[in-house]
């Protein structure tokens, strides 16, 4: 790929400002107002952070792309630091207006209507942190990234991910990707805690078992229901409730 052009080239009008939150300002017609807008002195055309009102919200963080005039929002929960909001636009003001309700405390649903660049990533805040509602947003969200992924094999995927979350005794246990492959934990993020076995899905539409993520050693079917089958029977006994990691 080629190198990428200088920021001031994509970004003249960021550049004449001196900073993208400045900028950000800017183009938000005083909607931003007193709110904490900044940009890092290591690439202030390339970045901005909004702070937010709701102990439980990360800042927004707002990046310019590097090969095309473009930027991205993602907001976090401060807990895990898993996207809640992401997008994508070419208007910088309606970042602005993202940021604003970001920044407001605005519910996930009203940010969107705000700025409708804005991708809900599925997952919904659990300000408490209790870990069972944490376990049922992580499941939320990876049955909405299953049905939105691109790839070749998203069809099975999503298959396997339905069928793990019908089965009570993994719906019950926080769900992860390493490598897209799914496992399960007894404990929230940050600290995961393995337990059980592994299961993944493959392009020609088969689903394998195993304990690690790379051989389906323990089995290799051709439905995800029978995968799911196989890994609640290789489950330990007496699992107790999820709890907060880290």
């Amino acid at each position: 790929m080629a190198a990428p052009p200088d920021p001031a080239v994509l970004y003249p009008d960021v550049a004449a400002r001196g900073s993208l939150a400045t900028a950000l300002r800017a183009e938000a017609g005083g909607c931003l107002g007193a709110v904490p807008v900044t940009s890092p002195d290591s690439a202030p055309l390339l970045h901005a952070t909004v702070a937010g009102t709701l102990p439980y919200r990360e800042p927004l963080q707002v990046s310019a792309w590097t090969h095309e005039r473009r930027w991205s929002v993602r907001g976090a929960d401060r807990f895990q630091g898993l996207p809640l909001v992401d997008g994508r636009t070419d208007d910088l003001a309606e970042v602005a207006r993202a940021a604003r309700a970001w920044h407001d405390g605005a519910a996930l649903e009203d940010i969107r209507r705000a700025a409708p660049f804005v991708h809900l990533s599925g997952r919904f805040e659990v300000p408490d942190n209790d870990p069972a509602r944490l376990t049922e947003s992580e499941w939320r969200g990876m049955l909405q990234e299953a049905s939105e992924l691109e790839y070749a094999w998203q069809e099975a995927y999503q298959a396997l991910i339905e069928a793990a979350y019908a089965e009570p005794a993994l719906r019950a246990l926080y769900p992860f990707t390493s490598h897209w492959a799914l496992r399960f934990s007894t404990t929230t993020r940050p600290g995961l805690t393995f337990m059980g076995p592994c299961l993944t899905a493959g392009s020609d539409g088969t689903y394998g078992v195993g304990r690690g993520f790379v051989t389906p050693d323990l089995g290799l079917f051709t439905t995800a229901r029978e995968a799911v089958a196989l890994a609640v029977r290789r489950l330990p006994a007496g699992l107790g409730p999820v709890a907060l990691g880290g």
